[in-house]
């Protein structure tokens, strides 16, 4: 890892142009400067320690008036298992009727991540 990362910060609308250093392997060592926030720091330091994604995507649906249905994990995920994530999704299909906010996949990836449903879909009539 780097000794100084620059990153945006996406926790508000401010997008603060921010500095983190001072890597040694726990969070406590970290700098951050140009947060407008405590917010800020928290997101800096989470980025830098742990980056981890929403990831947002769409699954097969059977039996509804369109062919996919739109999903996300319902936290978010590891950075690094997201591909991972993909490779599950890439293969769940589902019947119709589904619900906005049902589970489709219990835990993806091996990440205790579940992965729902964005909306609600119901069957072809």
């Amino acid at each position: 890892m780097p000794d100084i990362q620059e990153l945006v910060c996406i926790v508000c609308p401010l997008g603060c142009r921010m500095t983190v250093s001072g890597f040694s392997g726990d969070a406590a060592s970290i700098a951050v400067e140009g947060n407008g926030c405590a917010r800020g720091a928290d997101y800096a330091v989470r980025e830098a320690t742990a980056p981890t994604r929403t990831v947002p995507s769409t699954v097969g649906i059977r039996g509804a008036a369109l062919p996919r249905l739109p999903v996300k994990t319902a936290r978010p995920v590891p950075k690094g298992a997201i591909m991972a994530c993909m490779r599950v999704i890439r293969g769940v299909s589902v019947d119709a009727p589904v619900a906005m906010g049902a589970v489709i996949v219990e835990d993806l990836a091996g990440t205790g991540v579940q992965l729902v449903a964005t909306r609600s879909m119901l069957a072809a009539e």
